[in-house]
């Protein structure tokens, strides 16, 4: 089990050394206003690496307010340490190579390049004097609307998959948050394949990402239903219920023994901010992969729901949901129905497992469990017993978080987030989108 870090580590190392992601080149840009004099015009005409390993140079136009412009070039010096969180950090700076000393290294990372307050400017920033001016309320709203984006795939595609077997069953699978652990590990793993041993791009990566996490979970789920499931499919108490979270502890611990207690993450690409509008100085963003992979989750999550709608399969599934015996008189395959569903909803928390790592950088072997039990909550919000309800009560779920952190505490956000289903549960026990009573099955 201990070998698998080796193999991570080996094969990040093998694709990324010479790589620098969008953070890196952004804080090297930022260092070169200070290593110029004030109102000094600054144009980027090339990025490549530098002389040494883990070396960044960037080529630049440097002209004064008065006299000739001068090309110059600075060399920023990071760690590097392959899949560790401190890869990207920044240990030493060069100009027109010539190597800064420790203490204006230091004085100048400290007091200028981590100033908070007044973070430095980006030279290479796109210009946003052409962006439509909105009124500082809507900008705010706006970005935390666009922010919400992933967040919102991730709790759709969890709620989606608990909808699929609740329907079928009536039982609730506590596992799901874990397969997206599962998948975000896969991810990586697959990620770091394709690049190891293929020419590719972030693109093409990214997808592998997916494939690799989708058919990962595919296989451990579809184990999960023939050897657990199954044999509990006539239990009439909480067998099944018990069962899963002691799943949920195992599949917790096996990636614990997988990949060891450090995060495993993607390093980040296509993460250079658009602007999209602003209100004065504040400018609103999105980072074409948080919006690709909303989009992606968005796009999965309505497949699921048109394919319960839709398609042959969607037609078994609610006769098998209404009455099972029954549609067993009439010719369906029951067994293989529970089947593909538990494949579908699998599949389906996997990618959202990579959604989570893409996006937010990583996911540890134990952060599946609260992102489990919120995709719950959105699920039971909107009526589990339906896909589509469910995946309405995700994006509800998200929004709430976005509204909660923007005008509350962000510290009592999860309290809040787990009240709502006390209260849903009081009132409305089937969901908004459900039955307004509890029953054998929502469909």
């Amino acid at each position: 089990m201990r070998l698998l870090p080796t193999i991570l580590l080996v094969l990040t190392l093998a694709s990324c050394g010479e790589s620098f992601d969008t953070d890196q080149q952004r804080l090297c840009r930022q260092a070169i206003p200070a290593l110029n004099p004030p109102g000094t015009a600054i144009s980027i005409e090339r990025v490549g690496a530098g002389p040494r390993v883990n070396t960044l140079r960037l080529s630049y136009v440097a002209g004064p307010a008065t006299g000739a412009a001068r090309r110059r070039s600075i060399d920023c010096l990071f760690a590097g340490e392959g899949q560790s969180l401190q890869r990207g950090a920044l240990i030493g700076i060069a100009s027109d190579g010539q190597p800064m000393s420790d203490a204006s290294f230091y004085l100048l990372r400290r007091f200028y390049l981590e100033n908070r307050q007044e973070p430095p400017p980006d030279p290479g920033a796109a210009r946003t004097d052409a962006l439509p001016e909105v009124s500082p309320a809507l900008a705010y709203g706006l970005q935390q609307g666009l922010s919400a984006l992933p967040s919102a795939a991730i709790y759709a595609l969890l709620a989606c998959a608990y909808a699929l077997i609740y329907g079928l069953t009536g039982r609730i699978i506590l596992s799901f948050g874990e397969f997206a652990a599962l998948g975000a590990l896969a991810g990586v793993v697959g990620a770091a394949l394709l690049v190891s041993f293929a020419a590719s791009t972030p693109a093409s990566g990214l997808a592998a990402a997916f494939l690799v996490a989708s058919l990962v979970c595919a296989l451990h789920g579809f184990a999960m239903g023939r050897f657990l499931l199954r044999p509990l499919a006539k239990a009439r108490g909480q067998q099944v219920l018990i069962a899963t979270i002691g799943l949920s502890i195992a599949l917790s611990e096996y990636l614990r023994l997988a990949q060891g207690p450090d995060l495993r993450w993607l390093p980040p690409v296509f993460n250079e901010p658009w602007a999209v509008a602003q209100a004065g100085s504040f400018t609103v963003t999105v980072t074409p992969l948080g919006l690709a992979v909303a989009v992606a989750g968005f796009l999965v999550t309505l497949g699921l729901v048109l394919l319960i709608a839709r398609s042959a399969y969607g037609r078994a599934w609610r006769a098998v949901s209404d009455d099972a015996r029954t549609a067993a008189l009439f010719g369906v395959d029951v067994r293989g129905v529970h089947d593909r569903a538990l494949i579908l909803a699998c599949s389906a928390s996997g990618m959202a497992g990579v959604i989570v790592t893409a996006v937010y950088g990583g996911m540890g072997f134990a952060g599946g469990f609260s992102l489990g039990l919120k995709a719950l909550v959105g699920a039971i919000l909107g009526g589990i017993g339906s896909p589509a309800g469910a995946a309405l009560g995700g994006l509800c779920i998200a929004l709430f978080e976005v509204l909660w952190s923007s005008t509350m505490p962000i510290e009592q956000r999860d309290i809040a987030v787990y009240a709502i289903l006390a209260v849903v549960l009081i009132l409305r026990p089937g969901g908004f989108f459900g039955d307004g009573a509890l029953a054998k099955r929502h469909v």
